[in-house]
């Protein structure tokens, strides 16, 4: 029996569904998780010892590659003077005078210990310092599973949401307004409507949790406008995207300011991490200095700390963001070409060190296109991709990464084995 069967039938016994987080289970497209034994650069290795070209990267921290020299030296130092203080640090002032040099719309910074956590109080604040209840957010992006966020669209289009999760009481999501992303005439309805009672947008600037979504033009800029015109603030979730598509994430690459950014994952190299900041007008509402509450005992941990400053300096290295994308685009441009020789639809896209990967002809903008793509072919591409060993996300529903140890003959290999399985599944 696989060793990965045993692992996986051991863990159903003292972990809920075996996992320690939903999407690791492999509902979404069936068969056994992969136990990851260890990892190195563009690679990890199962509990059975084969070896997958790896392409989740820990869900986007790892843009260094795995177990980098660098990174696990910076973490061994900061582990041999201790794990955790719950008192302050020299090394919390370098990385957040780090975020707010690298990061366009941030004055002051608040570091917490996941991206979840980071969000959850970014939307507190918007409401301690506008005074209002109401949030918008899109449906297709995930923030967390904060109650206020676990919500789906009601029946029309300027319906309050309903809970997409048990234990989330319905009063809880009664102030948050679902809209579909890319809808800027329903942003602009909504504001319309409830502008005065709007605290905040929440949105990923480009969506990696139904799949990879980017904007289109001009959405972006209408969430600017109308949170401007109406008062309310304007969040950017780059918890996945922050330092992954560009050194100033997505408000570099576009220009626009968010009021409040949450970062996670690259800033922690690895290590559990999160941030939230913005203006120092909007953070003087944050507890010590204002009426919003944040605290947490492992915030600023030492040793996550160290592996962030240490993946920031390397990621500041001259020419870095430019062969990350290359690669990026090499591999999305060699699945798409590989799809099309073997009569497949499919496409793909990509920013920075992100993708995505569609069964469908066009290049989707939103949810519904998403979920009319083929998904039952992406599951059997999945795992026929994964027998000739290559990791890609275990659902159609989630963007992909490229870490910079993705060299040219890892990306021939993916390209290749790609090859070989478009071929069959063109055959039926």
């Amino acid at each position: 029996m696989s060793r990965n069967v045993e692992l996986f039938d051991r863990a159903c016994i003292s972990i809920p569904g075996g996992v320690n987080s939903p999407v690791r289970a492999f509902r979404s497209v069936g068969g056994t998780p992969r136990f990851v034994a260890r990892a190195q650069g563009p690679y990890f290795w199962d509990a059975d010892g084969k070896r997958y070209i790896d392409y989740i990267g820990s869900w986007g921290p790892a843009i260094l590659g795995h177990a980098h020299p660098e990174v696990v030296k910076a973490v061994q130092d900061a582990a041999v003077h201790g794990l955790s203080y719950g008192a302050p640090t020299e090394t919390e002032i370098v990385i957040a005078e780090m975020l707010i040099e690298r990061m366009p719309s941030i004055e002051q910074v608040r570091l917490v210990s996941s991206g979840t956590e980071a969000t959850m109080t970014a939307i507190r604040l918007a409401r301690g310092a506008t005074g209002r209840n109401k949030i918008i957010k899109f449906e297709g992006c995930y923030h967390g599973h904060a109650d206020s966020l676990l919500v789906k669209a009601g029946s029309g289009l300027l319906t309050f949401g309903n809970p997409t999760s048990a234990g989330v009481p319905p009063e809880f999501v009664a102030h948050t307004i679902v809209l579909d992303y890319n809808d800027i005439e329903g942003v602009k309805a909504a504001f319309a409507q409830h502008g005065k009672e709007i605290a905040c947008v929440i949105v990923e600037p480009i969506a990696g949790n139904m799949n990879m979504i980017k904007p289109i033009a001009g959405f972006l800029e209408a969430l600017r406008s109308e949170c401007t015109a109406h008062g309310a603030l304007l969040i950017f979730d780059e918890v996945m995207t922050g330092f992954r598509v560009g050194p100033q994430g997505v408000q570099g690459l576009t220009g626009i300011k968010p009021d409040i950014t949450t970062l996670a994952k690259v800033i922690g190299g690895g290590m559990p991490i999160g941030a939230f900041g913005g203006s120092a007008e909007v953070m003087k509402n944050i507890a010590p200095l204002g009426g919003v509450y944040q605290a947490g005992t492992l915030s600023g941990n030492p040793v996550a700390v160290a592996a962030g400053i240490t993946t920031l300096k390397l990621l500041s290295k001259p020419g870095f963001y430019e062969a990350l994308d290359k690669q990026t685009r090499a591999l999305t441009k060699g699945l798409t070409e590989r799809a099309h020789a073997h009569g497949i639809p499919f496409s793909a896209d990509s920013e920075g060190g992100m993708f995505g990967l569609y069964f469908s002809n066009d290049i989707p903008t939103s949810l519904a296109a998403v979920s009319a793509s083929n998904i039952e072919m992406f599951k059997v591409f999945f795992h026929a991709m994964l027998d000739e060993g290559v990791y890609f996300a275990p659902s159609a529903y989630e963007a992909g990464f490229v870490s910079a140890t993705h060299d040219d003959s890892v990306i021939a290999a993916t390209v290749a084995a790609a090859d070989k399985v478009f071929a069959k599944l063109a055959k039926g």
